[in-house]
């Protein structure tokens, strides 16, 4: 069983940075993924990064490549997303996801980022 706790969410003009966090507790392994998704408003839940929770390789989303940046501190049980010039499309409700053998997801329960003039 994996919990996960995510924070940092706010409301930030467009250009503005943001970083979310994720606590993770319970059972991990170093061969399981982490991420995150997001659901705007009106829109299904859609993948944004992943890393290895091992190896530390990412993935992106194309519409956040090159602004978005996945990390992790596997000493602290934390996932981190940097989220830099913050568009009024990132607006969504941000959810943190552990994958266990390619086959089990776990979710918290979302932090609410806004970008807004």
């Amino acid at each position: 069983q994996v919990q996960l706790v995510e924070s940092g969410g706010g409301l930030v003009q467009p250009g503005g940075s943001l970083r979310l966090s994720c606590a993770v507790s319970g059972t991990i392994f170093s061969r399981d993924n982490m991420g995150w998704y997001r659901r705007p408003p009106g829109k299904q839940r859609e993948f944004v990064a992943l890393i290895t929770i091992g190896g530390g390789s990412t993935r992106y989303a194309d519409s956040v490549k090159g602004r978005f940046t996945i990390s992790r501190d596997n000493a602290k049980n934390m996932v981190y997303l940097q989220m830099n010039s913050l568009k009024f499309e990132d607006t969504a409700l941000y959810y943190c996801n552990y994958n266990r053998d390619g086959q089990y997801d776990y979710w918290g329960q979302g932090t609410q980022v806004t970008v807004s003039s």
